[in-house]
């Protein structure tokens, strides 16, 4: 079962399982409501073997404005959800983010470095993570980072929209992180449950950059005439501080199905799939 199954990763979830012959059913708004503990309990029944939880609350600055709901959705509902999980004794796959670390490192965070998120939205991931642990349910938690895809609403597809109709644009080069293609999540999702992985795992892309390096990739790939300028943070003020590195480590999920494509070759397929879209 793949709750979300509408969304950015969603989407890319539920593609990657036709392609495996998996079957799979989908839960979404406005027909199913995570938050409504009745509706999760008649949907999740006895026999579903695994749920893929793909939905969440991601407005990173909606959630400083509105910290209730996202705690809400982010973490209320993912601990009820992992409650029926368990109940039926199925397996559960919950997303969480980069954002549960407060990015003073300097080198990739592991998966058991203590959580220190910075804002509201972190605050409620890290808190469904808390959640789902105190729950006793099978589970394969996967914190991921900067995702992105050549649907839904995402850096790329900005970027490259920006691009195509300004002749300049500014990036913040003071972030630094791991982009991660949601069709990469999804295919490195199924392989982890292939191997019968639990706990806590990173799944991103290989490689690092800042989010200048990624824009300016991202124009250069699509042969863009657009100049790419690099900025720092503190000239793009936001409402919701975000950690200046959030690279998580990799090693936990390499260990187990094999190195991460680089970046750069996962957002080549992305692009290339965008440019058959928009042309």
């Amino acid at each position: 079962m793949i709750i979300g199954n509408r969304g950015m990763l969603g989407q890319a979830m539920c593609n990657e399982a036709s392609a495996r012959a998996v079957s799979w059913g989908g839960l979404d708004l406005p027909e199913f409501d995570l938050t409504d503990e009745q509706a999760v309990c008649r949907a999740i029944e006895p026999g579903c073997e695994v749920v893929i939880n793909c939905a969440a609350y991601t407005d990173v600055d909606g959630a400083g404005s509105n910290e209730a709901q996202a705690e809400l959705i982010n973490a209320t509902a993912a601990g009820m959800l992992a409650r029926r999980v368990r109940e039926i004794g199925a397996k559960l796959v919950h997303y969480s983010t980069d954002y549960v670390f407060d990015g003073t490192a300097r080198t990739p965070y592991p998966t058991d470095h203590p959580r220190q998120p910075l804002g509201a939205y972190g605050r409620t991931k890290a808190k469904g993570e808390q959640l789902l642990e105190q729950s006793g349910v099978d589970m394969l938690l996967i914190r991921t980072s900067w995702l992105y895809a050549a649907w839904g609403k995402n850096f790329v597809r900005t970027i490259a929209k920006l691009a195509s109709e300004r002749d300049s644009i500014r990036v913040v080069n003071d972030q630094r992180g791991r982009p991660t293609s949601a069709i990469h999540l999804a295919r490195l999702t199924f392989e982890l449950l292939g191997r019968g992985a639990g706990g806590c795992y990173h799944g991103t892309d290989g490689g690092e950059c800042t989010w200048y390096e990624f824009a300016s990739e991202i124009v250069t790939h699509l042969g863009l005439g657009c100049s790419v300028e690099p900025c720092l943070t503190a000239e793009f003020p936001r409402p919701e501080p975000r950690p200046a590195y959030s690279v998580l480590d990799l090693s936990r999920t390499e260990e187990c199905i094999g190195p991460m494509p680089h970046w750069t070759e996962n957002l080549a397929v992305v692009l290339d799939d965008l440019k058959v879209s928009i042309a």
